[in-house]
C-alpha cells in the first residue's frame, strides 16, 4: 500500500453539538402520567366475564402502587375469582383448623431449643477423674441368622436375650478418661443405628437400656450433666427410630400419615407393634432405664390413643418420685419436660406438676445422704449446687414459656418459703421474661440479700439479674439504687474470673442508664481488679465484650474518648491479635455511626493510635483479605478528618498519616487522592486565581503526590495516579510539575508486565494498558508544549514508548491506540480545541494555527497512518482476515469522522479501506449498510456534498 497524506477536516464543535442535541417536543399527557396511582375497580360478583360489561357494587382509588396487570381482569385476579366461587363454610372451617393448630403449637422460634444448650453443658461440666462404663457384649442368638426359625422360637429367643442381658452379659470398662468415655458413648450410638439397620431390634433395645442405666451412676458427680447430654442423645435417636418405624407401617395406598393424624388413621399392625414396644419397655426391671426409655418413645402414644400422651405424662411424673438421688431426679424431670415440650407443648399442667414435685423434694439436697456422698467424693457444696443449674434452668424455661406474670409471683413466694434458696432463685431469674424480672428488681435484690451464700454465690445471682436488666428496663426511680446494690457485691469479689463475669453484664446496664461519669467509674474498677498479676490475660473475651457494649451505647466519639479510663482500658489488651480485633471493632463503630467530618483533637489522637495499632500488625504473613479490611477501616477514618478552611493543617495531617500507614498501599492511594482533592478545593476557593501563598501550597500538595506514588507496588495504580496528579497539577497552573508527572508515567509504560494479578487471578494487561493510554492521549490535547522541547514532545515520547512496547503478535491493541492518536492529532489541528483548562494556554493559543505546527502535526499523522496500514498488510499475510476486516472498517470510520475527504488521496484511501473491509466476505453486512446510510445522510449537511460522491464509490457486496 502507498503512503497517504493526512488532512484533518475543520471542525465547528458548537455547530456539531447543536446538530446532535435532541429536539425538544412538547408532550400533552392529559390525564395520564406514569407515576399517577391506578384506579382499580373491585368486583363484588362471584362470576366474572372477560367480555362485555362488568358490574360493580363499589370502587376505590388506591394511593399505593397496584399491579398494572390486574387492570386486565378489571381488578380481579384469577386466585380471587377462585376463592369467590369456593364454599365459604369450608373456608371458615379451614381457617378454624389452622387457628387451632397454631394454638396447639405453642413452641415458637422464641423458645430456646435444647440443641443450643448442649454444647455449653459439655464444655462446662468436665472432669479429670477416671470413669467407667458397662458395654453390652452381644449374643449370637438374636442376630439375623435366626430369622428362618418359627415365630414361637423367635419370640423365645428374644426373651432369652433379654434374660441374658439382665443376668449380666456385659463388660465393665474401667479407668476411662473423659474423652475415652465420650468415644465409647458415640460407639454405642453408632451400634444402636447399626443394630436397627440390620433388623436387630432387641439388641438396639438392650443398648438403650444399658445406656439409661448409666444415668443412675453419680460416682463422678461433676461429670453428670455432660453424661446426661451424651446419653439422652442416644435415647433421642432410639425414640426417633421407633416412631419412624411405626409410622412407616401405616403407609398404604392412600399414602403416608398426615402431620395431624388420629388413631383411627393407624392400621392394626402398626398399633400392635406400638403396643409391643410399650410392653417390652414395661418389662424392664429397673426404674431409671424403664422411665427414660418409655419417655423417649412417648410420642408413639399418638398411634394408640388421642389422650395417650396426656395420660402418660402424669404417670411418668409420679414415677420420678421413686428416684432417691435429687440430682438424678432433677435430670429425669428435665428429660421428661424436654420430650413433653416436643410432643405436647400444650399440656403445661403436667410440666408444672413435674416442677412442683421437685420443689417438694428440694430439701433433700441438704440431707445427710447427699452430704455423705459429697464427702466421699471430696466435692464442696458450692461446686455441687451448680450441677443442678442446666436441669433446673430447662425445667423453668418450659414452665415459664408464655406463662402469665402470676406464675412468677407464685414462684417468688415458694422461693421465700424455701428460705430464698439461691439455686432456685437463680433459675427463676434465668427462665422468666426479662420484663417481669426487671419490674421487680428491688424485690429480687432483697431476696438475694437474704440468701445463704455458702452453697451458691450471690454474685451469680446478681449476674442473672443483670442479664435481665440488659434486656428490659427497671423502674426509673430504682435504677441508681439497683446499680449501687449490685456493685457493692461485685466490687468485693476477690477472684478475678468471678469479678469479670459479673462486671461484663453490669457494664451494659451502666452504659444504658447512666452518663460517662458512672461508666468511667466502672471501667476504673475493672482496671483495678484485672491488672494485678496480669489477670486480664485470662479474660480477653469478657474484656472485649465490655468494649463492644461501651461503644454500642456511646456513639458520640467525642464523649467516648473523653471517658478518662477508656484508653487505659484498651491498654489491657496486650495480646496483639486480640488488640487488633478490639481496634477493628472501634473503627467499624466509628465509620458506622460518625457521619460528620471531625477535627476534634481528642478523637483524632485516639483514632490515630487505634489505626496505628492495626497498621503495625501487618507483616509478611498477613492475608490479603485482612490487609484489605484494615485499609478500609483506616481509609474510613482518613475520609472523616476535615480541618475546614485550614488547608495547611489538613496537609500536615496527611503527611503524618503517610508516615504512620506506609505498609498499606490502599491507604497511601487514598492519601494521594485526598491531597489531590485538597489542591482542587484550594483552586475552588481561589476561583482559579492563586495567590503566592496558595500557589506554594498547591505545589506542596503536588510534591506530596510525586514523592508518594513511587512507593506503590501496583504498576497500573502508579500509572493512573501519575496521570490523575498531573491533571490536578495542570488545573492549578503547575505546568512544570504536570510535565514531570506525565514524563514519569511515560517512562513507566515499558515496565508494564504482560500479565497482572487481579483479585488473585492472572489476567492479560493489554486491555488495561489500552484504556490508560487512550485516557493519557486525551489529556495531552490540553497540555502546552514545553518551550525548551520540540513540538508535541510528550505526544512523540508516548508514541515511541507505545511503538516499542512488546505487544502480543495476535493483538491489535497497538493499532487501536494509534487510531486514537489520529483522533488526537486531528483535534490538535483545529483553530480552537474541544476543551480547555481555565488559566492554562493550550497549543491552540500558543501556536495560533501556525503553519509549521500544522506541518509537524500532519507529518506525525502520516507516520501513524503508515503504522496502521503496515499492520493491516501484515494481517493479510497472517491470514487474519476477520481482524483485518474489523480494523479496516474502524480506520475507515476514523477517516470519515476526522479526515478531510475532499482530499483526493485521502478519499481514495477510504474507498480502499471500504473494499478491504468487505474482502473475503468477513464484513458485517448490517454494519456496512448502516455506515453507508449515515454517509448519505451526512452528505445533505452544509459543506458535505462531497460525501455523496464518496457514497457512490462505496459498493455493498452481496453473498450469493
Amino acid at each position: 500500500m502507498a503512503v497517504f497524506p493526512w488532512h484533518s477536516r475543520n471542525r465547528n464543535y458548537k455547530a456539531e453539538f447543536a446538530s446532535c442535541r435532541l429536539e425538544a417536543v412538547p408532550l400533552d399527557f392529559g390525564d395520564y402520567h406514569p407515576l399517577k396511582p391506578i384506579t382499580v375497580t373491585e368486583s363484588k360478583t362471584k362470576k366474572v366475564s372477560r367480555k362485555g360489561s362488568t358490574s360493580s357494587t363499589s370502587s376505590s382509588s388506591s394511593s399505593s402502587m397496584v399491579d398494572p396487570l390486574s387492570s386486565v381482569l378489571d381488578g380481579t385476579d384469577p386466585l380471587s375469582m377462585f376463592a369467590a366461587t369456593a364454599d365459604p363454610a369450608a373456608a371458615m372451617d379451614s381457617s378454624r383448623k389452622k387457628r387451632d393448630r397454631d394454638d396447639n403449637s405453642v413452641v415458637g422460634p422464641d423458645f430456646e431449643p435444647w440443641a443450643s444448650k448442649r454444647g455449653e453443658i459439655l464444655s462446662r461440666y468436665t472432669t479429670t477423674e477416671k470413669l467407667s462404663i458397662n458395654l453390652f457384649m452381644g449374643s449370637e442368638k438374636g442376630k439375623a441368622g435366626t430369622t428362618t426359625s418359627a415365630m414361637s422360637e423367635k419370640v423365645r429367643t428374644r426373651l432369652e436375650e433379654l434374660d441374658d442381658f439382665e443376668e449380666g452379659s456385659q463388660k465393665e470398662l474401667l479407668n476411662l478418661t473423659q474423652q475415652d468415655y465420650v468415644n465409647r458413648i458415640e460407639e454405642l450410638n453408632q451400634a444402636l443405628k447399626d443394630a436397627w439397620a440390620s433388623d436387630q431390634k432387641v439388641k438396639a433395645l438392650k443398648i438403650v437400656i444399658q445406656c439409661s442405666k448409666l444415668l443412675s451412676d453419680t460416682s463422678v458427680i461433676q461429670f453428670y450433666p455432660s453424661k446426661f447430654v451424651l446419653i439422652t442423645d442416644i435415647l433421642d435417636t432410639f425414640g426417633k427410630l421407633v416412631y419412624e418405624r411405626i409410622s412407616s407401617m401405616c403407609v398404604d395406598n392412600r399414602g403416608a400419615l398426615p402431620d395431624q393424624f388420629s388413631p383411627e388413621n393407624v392400621n392394626d399392625t402398626a398399633k400392635e407393634t406400638c403396643l409391643n414396644w410399650f410392653f417390652k419397655i414395661a418389662s424392664i426391671r429397673e426404674l431409671i432405664p424403664r422411665l427414660y426409655v418409655e419417655t423417649s418413645i412417648l410420642k408413639c402414644n399418638k398411634f394408640l390413643s388421642k389422650t395417650g400422651i396426656s395420660e402418660c405424662l402424669p404417670r411418668l411424673t409420679c414415677t420420678i418420685r421413686g428416684i432417691g438421688d435429687p440430682l438424678v431426679s432433677v435430670y429425669a424431670r428435665a428429660y421428661l419436660c424436654r420430650v413433653g415440650m416436643e410432643v405436647a407443648p400444650h399440656l403445661k399442667e403436667s410440666l408444672n406438676k413435674n416442677f412442683f414435685d421437685f420443689l417438694l423434694t428440694f430439701k433433700q439436697i441438704h440431707g445427710d445422704t447427699v452430704q455423705n456422698q459429697l464427702v466421699l467424693q471430696g466435692v464442696e457444696l458450692p461446686s455441687y449446687l451448680p450441677l443442678y443449674s442446666p436441669a433446673m434452668d430447662w425445667i423453668f424455661q418450659c414452665i415459664s414459656y408464655h406463662a402469665p406474670e402470676a406464675l412468677l409471683m407464685e414462684m417468688m413466694e415458694r422461693c421465700k418459703k424455701l428460705g430464698n434458696n439461691a439455686l432456685l432463685l437463680n433459675s427463676v431469674m434465668s427462665a422468666f421474661r426479662a420484663e417481669f424480672i426487671a419490674t421487680r428488681s428491688m424485690d429480687f435484690i432483697g431476696m438475694i440479700k437474704e440468701c445463704d451464700e455458702s452453697g451458691f454465690p450471690k454474685h451469680l445471682l446478681f449476674r442473672s439479674l443483670g442479664l435481665n436488666l440488659a434486656l428490659a428496663d427497671p423502674p426509673e426511680t430504682d435504677q441508681l439504687q439497683i446499680l449501687n446494690e449490685a456493685w457493692k457485691v461485685i466490687t468485693k469479689l476477690k477472684n478475678p474470673q468471678d469479678y469479670i463475669h459479673c462486671a461484663e453484664v453490669w457494664v451494659e446496664y451502666t452504659c444504658k442508664h447512666f452518663t460517662k461519669r458512672e461508666v468511667n467509674t466502672v471501667l476504673a474498677d475493672v482496671i483495678k481488679h484485672m491488672t494485678p498479676d496480669r489477670a486480664f490475660e485470662d479474660s480477653y473475651p469478657q474484656l472485649q465484650s465490655i468494649i463492644k457494649k461501651v461503644i454500642a451505647h456511646f456513639q458520640d466519639f467525642s464523649v467516648l474518648f473523653s471517658v478518662e479510663k477508656f484508653l487505659p482500658f484498651l491498654d489491657m489488651f496486650q495480646k496483639e491479635s486480640v488488640r487488633v480485633e478490639v481496634c477493628k471493632c472501634i473503627m467499624e463503630a466509628f465509620i458506622k455511626h460518625h457521619h460528620e467530618a471531625t477535627k476534634d483533637p481528642v478523637i483524632l489522637n485516639a483514632l490515630l493510635h487505634v489505626c496505628k495499632t492495626m497498621h503495625d500488625s501487618v507483616n509478611a504473613l498477613t492475608l490479603e483479605d485482612e490487609k484489605r479490611m484494615l485499609a478500609y477501616l483506616i481509609n474510613g477514618f482518613i475520609k472523616m478528618v476535615s480541618f475546614g478552611r485550614d488547608f495547611e493543617q489538613q496537609l500536615s495531617f496527611y503527611v503524618e498519616a503517610r508516615s504512620m500507614f506506609c505498609n498499606l498501599e490502599p491507604v497511601l492511594v487514598q492519601l494521594i487522592h485526598s491531597v489531590n482533592r485538597l489542591a482542587m478545593e484550594t483552586r475552588k476557593v481561589m476561583k482559579g486565581n492563586h495567590s503566592r501563598k496558595t500557589a506554594a501550597f498547591v505545589r506542596a500538595c503536588v510534591a506530596y503526590c510525586f514523592i508518594t506514588i513511587p512507593s506503590l507496588v501496583g504498576i497500573f495504580t502508579r500509572l493512573n495516579l501519575y496521570l490523575h496528579s498531573g491533571q490536578v497539577a495542570l488545573a492549578n497552573q503547575c505546568l512544570s510539575q504536570a510535565d514531570a508527572f506525565f514524563k514519569a508515567a511515560i517512562s513507566l509504560v515499558p515496565e508494564v508486565p504482560k500479565m497482572i494479578n487481579i483479585d488473585g487471578k492472572m489476567r492479560p494487561s493489554e486491555p488495561f494498558l489500552l484504556e490508560f493510554l487512550c485516557n493519557f492521549f486525551s489529556t495531552l490535547l490540553i497540555v502546552p508544549d514545553h518551550p525548551e522541547h520540540g513540538v508535541l514532545f510528550l505526544v512523540r515520547e508516548l508514541l515511541n514508548v507505545t511503538q516499542d512496547y512488546g505487544w502480543e503478535d495476535c493483538s491489535d491493541e497497538k493499532i487501536r491506540i494509534f487510531t486514537c492518536v489520529l483522533h488526537l492529532l486531528s483535534a490538535m489541528s483545529q483553530e480552537t480545541y474541544l476543551y480547555h483548562i481555565d488559566k492554562v494556554d493550550s497549543n491552540d493559543s500558543l501556536y495560533g494555527g501556525d503553519s509549521k505546527f500544522l506541518t509537524e502535526n500532519n507529518k506525525l499523522c502520516e507516520t501513524v497512518m503508515a503504522q496502521i496500514l503496515e499492520h493491516l498488510k501484515a494481517l493479510a499475510k497472517d491470514e487474519a482476515l476477520k481482524r483485518q476486516s474489523s480494523l479496516g472498517l474502524s480506520f475507515f470510520n476514523s477517516i470519515l469522522a476526522h479526515g478531510d475527504l475532499r482530499n483526493n488521496k485521502l478519499n481514495q484511501l477510504s474507498v480502499n479501506l471500504w473494499h478491504l473491509a468487505q474482502r473475503h466476505g468477513c464484513a458485517d453486512t448490517r454494519t456496512m449498510v448502516k455506515t453507508l446510510e449515515y454517509i448519505k445522510k451526512r452528505s445533505k449537511q452544509p459543506d458535505m456534498s462531497h460525501l455523496m460522491e464518496l457514497a457512490l464509490r462505496l459498493p455493498l457486496q452481496t453473498r450469493a
